[in-house]
């Protein structure tokens, strides 16, 4: 007796999602990125469950097993490589993975949610990312985890009550660790579901490709077409994690998260780690507390507004040349708030942080909305010109 699931057995149903799956015969390699975030995932998740059988959730003793398992634990130091160095890839695919939809439009209909789940899988990801940098108990860590907390003091009314239960007293202590460590430990099991949940909006709307063009017939079955993409871009992408693993582990840590939490030495620079930095450089871009914390927030969640503001009647970057030299001004914008994020707060950091914000955020409300109305504009001149 064969067990059946939708009134079809459940091979037939994983072959035609994972064998069979009619995809576009022009799909690039960029599109085996995602394949790849979701192995960083999976890596995330098996390394997690090994760190935390020898981590100790104590605020005397997280750092100290911590070194434990670099020092004395089989292969420890490898899997928390692994680990730390794991959320920096998963990060970087992730960013190529959404750049890579901005710049061919994916997001447009009949996508829509398809994207916004995106942006959700994303904003849970970097709080999970937030909570995993807290562990180690370092001083970047206490310190971290001390101003970004304090932040939600900002609310009106509620804000002190909520950081307060955040912290599970009147200050970063063990409570907070306990609350951090269990969160998580659940997120990524979180993340997973959402992204099978990703996968299956996909496979109803169908891939986008890089002509930005839907056909029914132009097609081609994922195996094993998609599959060596997928697999040469793994493979690629697993020779830069090893080098990074291997050879400089430490090149994306901070040197103060060596140093054991101490909550009566500040470090002179608190910062977070790299992936993060965009976001924080918005933070401290705008002088209002309660502003910095609405403009963080607002920097992720403005992206699910890009499927319904969207003007554009072409739907890839391909054919619009205008708007593809504000896209890549828009990339270098991000890398140029990732790098205010890293610097200390002061002139010239500090105006430069302030018109990058003001560029981010006027792609989101003036670019995308208007832009394309623009286009048309200039296409029915040329059109009614050449008539």
């Amino acid at each position: 007796m064969r067990i059946r699931w939708s009134k079809a057995p459940i091979a037939d149903v994983l072959s035609s999602h994972l064998v069979d799956y009619p995809s576009p015969t022009n799909l690039g390699y960029l599109w085996g990125v995602g394949s790849s975030a979701g192995l960083c995932l999976g890596i995330q998740i098996v390394t997690g469950i090994f760190l935390a059988m020898h981590y100790t959730c104590h605020v005397d003793l997280a750092f100290a097993s911590v070194e434990h398992i670099m020092r004395d634990v089989n292969n420890g130091w490898l899997v928390r490589y692994i680990h730390a160095n794991g959320a920096s890839m998963f990060f970087i695919t992730i960013y190529v993975h959404m750049f890579k939809n901005l710049y061919y439009g994916s997001y447009a209909h009949p996508r829509a949610a398809l994207w916004c789940s995106g942006v959700v899988i994303f904003l849970i990801t970097v709080l999970t990312a937030f909570l995993g940098y807290v562990l180690p108990w370092g001083q970047m860590s206490l310190w971290g985890a001390t101003v970004i907390t304090n932040l939600v003091s900002a609310i009106p009314l509620i804000g002190v009550s909520i950081v307060e239960w955040l912290w599970g007293g009147f200050s970063v202590d063990n409570a907070t660790l306990n609350r951090f460590f269990s969160f998580h430990y659940l997120f990524p099991f979180l993340i997973a579901g959402l992204t099978i949940s990703h996968l299956t909006l996909l496979h109803q709307t169908g891939n986008n490709n890089p002509l930005g063009v839907d056909t029914t017939t132009d097609k081609m079955p994922f195996y094993p077409y998609c599959y060596v993409k997928d697999l040469f871009v793994f493979l690629s992408f697993s020779v830069f994690f090893s080098v990074m693993v291997f050879f400089y582990p430490n090149a994306l840590g901070h040197p103060d998260n060596y140093i054991p939490a101490n909550p009566l030495v500040t470090p002179a620079h608190i910062v977070p780690e790299w992936y993060l930095l965009p976001f924080y450089a918005i933070l401290r871009s705008i002088p209002d507390k309660l502003g910095g914390v609405i403009a963080m927030g607002g920097a992720i969640l403005i992206m699910m507004t890009i499927p319904f503001t969207n003007s554009s009647e072409i739907r890839s970057s391909y054919f619009r040349p205008l708007y593809t030299k504000l896209f890549w001004l828009f990339a270098a914008d991000c890398l140029i708030l990732m790098w205010i994020g890293q610097n200390v707060v002061e002139s010239p950091y500090v105006e430069i942080g302030q018109v990058a914000t003001v560029f981010y955020f006027l792609y989101f409300l003036v670019i995308i909305p208007f832009f394309g109305k623009f286009e048309s504009y200039l296409l029915r001149m040329k059109l009614n010109f050449e008539n």
